[in-house]
């Protein structure tokens, strides 16, 4: 089950998990996610691998979040323009408290124009 949360609604995210360790997520582009160099906000880019990331570990039977970001760090490698963006989420190393992941973000054309790598927190210990 997937994170659910009013700002991922807003936000018009679509979820496909690939497995137990990847997932992806489309974002639709929307005109206030434009800056004023015409380009998608970065803030925009690094909210869509938050929730990317934080979503590889499934939401509990209420949609309520099993971990939380203690560190993200994204790089963006080229301006992000186009109608949609896709995430693609995996997990890197499911410790006992500690979580590894990485995010690969993708324009419309297949070209990679940001990666992620973070770091979540396990609130909820006693899952596998």
């Amino acid at each position: 089950m997937f994170i659910k949360q009013p700002f991922d609604e807003f936000l018009g995210l679509k979820y496909k998990k690939i497995d137990d360790h990847r997932l992806e997520i489309i974002l639709p582009v929307q005109d206030l996610f434009i800056n004023s160099a015409g380009v998608i906000h970065g803030g925009i880019i690094s909210s869509l691998a938050d929730v990317a990331v934080s979503n590889l570990l499934p939401a509990n039977e209420d949609g309520i979040q099993q971990a939380v970001t203690v560190d993200l760090n994204v790089t963006f490698l080229k301006p992000a323009a186009g109608t949609y963006l896709i995430a693609n989420a995996s997990l890197e190393k499911l410790g006992k408290t500690l979580v590894h992941t990485e995010c690969s973000i993708y324009n419309d054309k297949q070209e990679m124009v940001a990666k992620s790598k973070a770091i979540l927190f396990r609130t909820q210990l006693n899952q596998k």
